[in-house]
């Protein structure tokens, strides 16, 4: 009997946002109250009360879903995952749930993640898109053989995966996607082409904050973004976390993977269901829960 617990990215966030887990639990008020210390401006009045455009806010968007996903796996019963992965920039909320990264350290972390990469979106303007019902290899295909910028972003589960890349790139991409038979192909409101080789300057900026930030030894594997792995060993997750930025995120081969090394469950720690539904896509059979 093993545990998966993952944790979501960006997208999952609404108004109000931690807020049971902060009326609750005294451990909760401790880690939300040194988060607003941690950032540097009032956190918790946006996640309790904000409106979904202060929300939408990348650089808020990333710290809100961290502090509400770890906050909600360490305040939960026998928490004790044998595995852990997260969609994107939820990479950095299960290196804190098996122990690899302080709360501290995660948080300043995803601060510093969220303000790189709005810098590289306003720098450029750039975006993504959703692509429904054709298969991986015709949409890796299409994308290179489309003028600019445009890459596969997010192989979520079998039939869905997300491009990302230039404006007029990503469009072109949509429309001979549409042409293959794509079910939907759908610019998704998104600030930028995030996975992407316009992510590069976030990369290189991130690279020095993680190099920076001290990684333990963690408790159970993570499976992370870039290759879809297990990894305990720190210099390896440090590099992949940093390589994560300009990668593709391999959700589908995570949750294939951690399936065939023992899986017998997965909980989704944090805001929404969507990595339970993503799951259950690529196996109808797992038993999913969540907690939020």
């Amino acid at each position: 009997m093993s545990k998966a617990y993952v944790f979501p990215g960006q997208g999952a966030q609404f108004s109000g946002m931690g807020k049971d887990l902060y009326d609750n639990f005294p451990s909760a008020r401790e880690y939300i109250d040194s988060a607003n210390d941690i950032l540097g401006f009032d956190i918790k009045s946006i996640m309790f009360s904000g409106s979904d455009e202060e929300l939408k806010q990348t650089k808020v968007t990333q710290p809100a879903i961290f502090i509400h996903s770890v906050v909600a796996a360490l305040t939960s019963e026998n928490f004790e995952p044998d595995m852990v992965a997260g969609h994107s920039l939820g990479e950095f909320s299960a290196l804190v749930a098996n122990r690899t990264l302080s709360f501290e350290s995660g948080l300043s972390l995803v601060s510093k993640r969220a303000k790189a990469m709005q810098k590289a979106c306003e720098a450029q303007e750039s975006t993504m898109a959703a692509v429904l019902g054709l298969e991986d290899s015709i949409v890796e295909e299409i994308c290179e053989v489309t003028e600019g910028i445009v890459v596969a972003a997010n192989y979520n589960c079998p039939g869905q995966l997300v491009i990302s890349g230039e404006v007029k790139a990503v469009n072109d991409a949509c429309n001979k996607l549409s042409e293959a038979g794509a079910r939907r192909a759908l610019i998704l409101p998104v600030g930028g082409a995030f996975h992407s080789p316009l992510m590069e300057p976030a990369r290189e900026e991130l690279a020095d904050a993680i190099e920076a930030t001290d990684f333990n030894l963690p408790s159970c594997p993570v499976y992370q973004n870039v290759d879809a792995k297990g990894h305990s060993d720190v210099g390896t997750i440090k590099n992949n976390l940093v390589l994560q930025l300009t990668s593709s995120v391999k959700w589908t081969q995570i949750v294939q993977n951690m399936i065939a090394d023992g899986a017998t469950s997965f909980t989704e720690c944090g805001p929404g269901k969507v990595l339970q539904g993503l799951v259950k896509k690529v196996d109808r059979e797992m038993e999913v829960s969540g907690i939020s």
